[in-house]
């Protein structure tokens, strides 16, 4: 079966060539965002994402890999394989200009009435007629942070499933309009961050998450003990306001923040902890990560135009990555949590 007058194309084999193609050359390959159904022992099939970010490849290197093991004896499991962004991938570009980010329209996104969102959906209904193992997002990030696995919804098989690649779990709600949010109201589904693309840690880390999900019969239904997972949630995501200047090499903005302040990603800081300096009048934006419509709550003072933390805080995802700031943000900010969700 092959369908490619849909909003993703749909195949049941690897084209030629598709095992040894890097990201950027896809568009030479496939016909845009394509959905690869492979037949496995196990007919419940695992669902793995891929570039969904187009400069966020150790997914694909880590599927291709895993498909040039198993091409002689055939997949444990059956597999719906996604590949997302290839235009952004051979751009090198996480999203291309003037289209929306494709880890930001599947259902429960703000931007329904989309293209991307039409493609989301269509995959989304594909995957839901085929009764789900599993899910598993695939991602790199920017800034220094070790590999963890982010949650919607803290039910055990969602931690385990997490706890195959980190023992380091995120639950978070926003943004809204993810894949792991959306595939949540399927099966058990997860995002991971690899940290940086081209790290060749980040592409075994995620070979050995998708070998052992291919592998494992079932996922247990109980809670881990306490000292088994380090689980936290996002409470607040950090973002310069949209018209304002920022830098990160001393260069006179709005916001001049500190040349190594990924260093500073899952530190438990304390309140003070410097982020850098501001001009006068200037606040970062504050949004709610937890699924909470409030306002997060001040999380920084801008005394004497420094920016420091006013409450302890544990941020994720800091970059100087320019680029990935005004597509993404700032930083996430944590409070460590127990599994019935209540803040330790």
């Amino acid at each position: 079966m092959e369908v490619t007058d849909a909003p993703c194309a749909v195949m049941n084999r690897l084209p030629e060539g598709f095992l040894g193609c890097p990201a950027d050359k896809l568009v030479d390959l496939l016909p845009g965002p394509t959905l690869f159904d492979l037949p496995g022992r196990d007919p419940d099939p695992l669902f793995v994402s891929t570039l969904l970010h187009g400069n966020e490849y150790s997914g694909l290197d880590a599927m291709q890999a895993v498909l040039r093991r198993h091409a002689a004896r055939g997949l444990p499991r059956s597999l719906l394989f996604f590949v997302g962004n290839i235009r952004a991938a051979a751009a090198n570009l996480r999203t291309l200009p003037g289209e929306r980010d494709y880890n930001r329209v599947w259902p429960g996104t703000l931007y329904s009435d989309e293209p991307q969102a039409e493609m989301a959906r269509w995959v989304y209904d594909y995957a839901a007629r085929r009764g789900l193992f599993a899910s598993i997002d695939i991602h790199n990030n920017t800034g220094f942070n070790p590999h963890y696995s982010c949650v919607t919804k803290l039910e055990p098989k969602f931690i385990a499933l997490a706890q195959l690649f980190s023992r380091v779990v995120v639950h978070f709600q926003r943004p809204v309009g993810t894949h792991a949010a959306a595939f949540a109201n399927l099966c058990p589904s997860i995002t991971v961050e690899c940290g940086k693309a081209g790290a060749g840690s980040a592409t075994e880390h995620a070979i050995e998450l998708v070998e052992a999900a291919l592998s494992i019969a079932h996922l247990p239904d109980h809670a881990p003990a306490p000292h088994d997972v380090d689980l936290l949630r996002t409470y607040a995501i950090v973002k310069p306001p949209e018209d304002s200047s920022f830098s990160f090499d001393g260069t006179p903005a709005d916001f001049m923040f500190r040349a190594d302040i990924d260093r500073q990603n899952f530190s438990e800081l304390a309140s003070g902890a410097s982020f850098g300096s501001a001009r006068p009048g200037m606040k970062l934006e504050m949004l709610p990560g937890d699924g909470d419509d409030h306002a997060p709550g001040e999380y920084f003072s801008y005394a004497g135009g420094k920016i420091t933390l006013a409450r302890p805080a544990i941020p994720a995802m800091l970059t100087v990555d320019p680029r990935a700031v005004k597509q993404d943000c700032l930083c996430y900010l944590m409070h460590r949590i127990g599994m019935d969700g209540a803040r330790l």
